[in-house]
């Protein structure tokens, strides 16, 4: 055997997996001569090419003998070859085979032969002696590409299963041709286990490894010095390394992505090149470089666009006019400005500068949808059920300027609002928030008449952009009209209250979703100093720590728990507006009980409010296999209390448990709990249902 060349494409796996790996010197001759003779001219008068063994009487429809076939052409007769997409494509009646036809390898023939060849049967498939190296991405490529499991469900006669196989001998060369081993023959043969009748067994003797001996790089000498030396080691292949064209492919790759991630915008490797000497058992390999040249950024260019201009995308980029070029800050800023909700289409490139040594990032958008009209319903029981509809505009106030209307219409809630949000706000991921709302609330807790203006700026996770670091401050005032119990007899009086509140937040998240997390966990401290004018002013301090943790017992089981601290201190609960007193009880809360219906109560048995609180939750969330997967079950157990003192003493604490559905659908888990109060007071309901979007946690 002599040299094979082969010039690849990466895209089907450098060497494979669609075409054929090896192109003989034959069918390079055969497509040399084929060019020749499309270059002679054609002869109109010249007769037609005869075709050997080509032609068959024309049947006599009268004649009612049975056709025979001679000696010699029942050895010649196989069975008619299949279409390559359709394997389990069966011969015409008249051309089925008879049994012994079925076998061209009569050593096969002696492994298994059928009583019956074309009766219908199951089979299954082993493999012998493939080489221990060989790694899953083997038998996942075989599983994905053979007949043999493509069909494996369906009964098939012999004839089938037999096809199959020898389709897939051919596969599993080529397989192996991925791993280096150039020399392989595979074999089939057929047994039979007495449980399934057809055992089909894959035989391969691997052969000898093939070996790398030159790999050249040229056009890499053209790079500024000393990134060819660089990129030469980040190719890492050497002389002496395996054959493998997965090793090949990645480290062209490694190739590619050093360039664009090191100033060269325009660098790409061409079509690589292997050389193969079969005598020697050895490979040279010769990868084109092109690097293009090595930039810096200039200007961010875009065609005019109503939604932002190009100093805001140059605000939001990561990369700075004079930064090296790198192929990475590109593709953030991409990500970035989808995240913006505002855009449709998008396409970011590099062009050419008028400083020879920059390149410009040309950015064109297509606004998407700006309004939007949103609706939400649920459900919990002590809070009823609830109707949310809102309109937005995303670019009102440009850029990134949204403004929002909301109504709700709920059993003891009856709100509107208007919102202002300004996303990247002078800054990346900077959010300007500012919100005005007018509300009646009718609680068991408490009746509140409020308006309300609040502004925060914060820095918060995004479903594209999860932080492990999040944080709001902001300001909020308020006037709310409340009934409160004012004595022993369960009298109710009314005040009013004048409050300044100055709200902060810090998060700390190590889960791994933000949606619906399987792994890792979350910190949260909440601090907000208020001042209230109610009788004379007096100051007070509201906190709240929070801690979620997520653990995963297997890929569909995920144990959770939650736990959560509150705290007022500086005034007593009775100076100390109802409405913004602590409270536990509900879907987001201990589950099993009415909204805010756990804690101290007044002589009507409604709940007071009070200074602390503890909580804690547990659940294990279960994905089953129904509906396509998408159905969880969630056993859970909770428990929490709430005291009138500043600190919890732990004591009294309030259990609940049930069990819960999600169905996790593209925009987040749908949940439905149902619990139980474990030990209920007077009043609590036995049964208590919770319908929203996402995990309670």
């Amino acid at each position: 055997m002599g040299r094979t060349t082969y010039r690849c494409c990466r895209g089907m796996l450098f060497i494979l997996l669609m075409g054929a790996l090896i192109r003989p010197a034959s069918a390079q001759t055969a497509a040399a001569t084929d060019e020749t003779d499309l270059e002679t001219p054609l002869d109109p008068d010249q007769p037609l090419t005869e075709f050997p063994d080509f032609g068959v009487e024309w049947p006599d429809l009268d004649d009612t003998t049975e056709p025979t076939l001679d000696e010699s052409e029942t050895e010649t007769t196989a069975v008619p070859a299949l279409e390559e997409n359709s394997p389990d494509q069966k011969a015409p009646a008249e051309q089925a085979p008879a049994e012994e036809r079925l076998f061209e390898n009569e050593s096969a023939a002696d492994e298994y032969r059928p009583t019956d060849a074309l009766a219908e049967t199951a089979y299954r498939i082993s493999f012998e002696g493939l080489p221990d190296r060989l790694g899953e991405s083997f038998a996942s490529r075989f599983e994905i590409l053979s007949a043999l499991e493509q069909y494996r469900d369906d009964d098939a006669n012999f004839a089938q299963i037999r096809r199959r196989a020898q389709s897939d001998e051919e596969l599993v060369e080529r397989l192996l041709r991925i791993e280096g081993y150039y020399d392989a023959v595979v074999q089939t043969r057929f047994e039979t286990d007495g449980v399934e009748r057809v055992h089909v067994v894959i035989e391969v003797q691997a052969g000898p490894l093939y070996k790398l001996a030159a790999i050249t790089l040229p056009g890499l000498e053209k790079a500024v010095p000393p990134d060819p030396e660089k990129f030469r080691e980040t190719f890492g292949l050497q002389t002496g390394a395996i054959v493998n064209s997965d090793e090949i492919t990645e480290a062209i790759g490694r190739l590619d992505m050093a360039m664009v991630e090191n100033g060269y915008a325009f660098g790409k490797t061409g079509e690589p090149e292997l050389e193969i000497d079969h005598a020697a058992r050895l490979g040279d390999l010769e990868v084109p470089v092109v690097p293009g040249g090595r930039f810096h950024y200039g200007s961010i260019v875009m065609a005019q666009s109503d939604l932002f201009d190009a100093d805001h995308v140059q605000m939001i980029a990561r990369f700075a006019p004079g930064d090296l070029y790198q192929a990475s800050d590109v593709e953030d800023l991409r990500r970035a400005l989808i995240a913006t909700g505002l855009v449709s289409t998008l396409s970011i490139d590099p062009v050419v500068a008028d400083d020879p040594d920059k390149v410009d990032i040309a950015v064109n958008v297509t606004p998407a949808p700006l309004r939007t009209i949103a609706g939400e319903l649920g459900y919990g029981t002590g809070e009823g059920a609830r109707a949310e509809v809102s309109w937005e505009h995303r670019n009102f106030f440009p850029p990134e300027g949204l403004i929002r209307f909301t109504g709700v219409l709920a059993t003891q809630e009856q709100s509107g609002s208007i919102a202002y949000r300004r996303n990247n706000y002078h800054r990346r991921d900077n959010v300007l928030n500012g919100r005005t709302a007018l509300s009646v609330v009718d609680r068991p807790a408490f009746k509140a008449q409020t308006f309300s203006v609040a502004a925060n700026i914060e820095r918060k996770s995004s479903l594209i952009y999860q932080k492990r670091w999040s944080w709001s401050a902001g300001v909020e005032l308020l006037a709310s009209r409340e009934t409160d119990v004012t004595g022993p007899t369960g009298a109710t009086g009314r005040d009013t209250y004048f409050i300044g509140a100055l709200p902060g937040l810090v998060t700390f998240d190590a889960s791994d979703d933000l949606l619906d997390p399987t792994r890792g966990f979350r910190l949260s401290a909440r601090v907000a100093p208020e001042a209230s004018l109610q009788s004379g002013s007096f100051f007070y301090v509201r906190n709240q720590f929070d801690g979620s943790a997520y653990f995963p017992v297997s890929d569909k089981i995920v144990l959770a728990g939650r736990t959560r601290l509150g705290s007022i201190v500086g005034a007593g609960n009775n100076r100390i507006a109802p409405s913004r007193r602590l409270y536990a009880g509900g879907g987001g809360s201990v589950r099993g009980y009415g909204y805010q219906s756990i804690g101290p109560r007044d002589p009507n048995n409604d709940p007071v409010g009070g200074r602390s609180l503890v909580e804690f939750a547990l659940e294990a969330r279960v994905k089953t296999g129904w509906f396509g997967g998408n159905l969880g079950i969630v056993p859970f157990i909770d428990g929490g209390n709430v005291y009138t003192s500043s600190t919890p003493d732990f004591s009294g604490m309030r259990y609940g448990a049930g069990i819960g559905v999600r169905y996790y659908s593209d925009f987040g888990p749908i949940r439905i709990d149902v619990g139980t109060p474990i030990n209920p007071q007077p009043g609590d309901t036995r049964v208590a249902v919770y319908v929203s979007l996402g995990q309670a946690f």
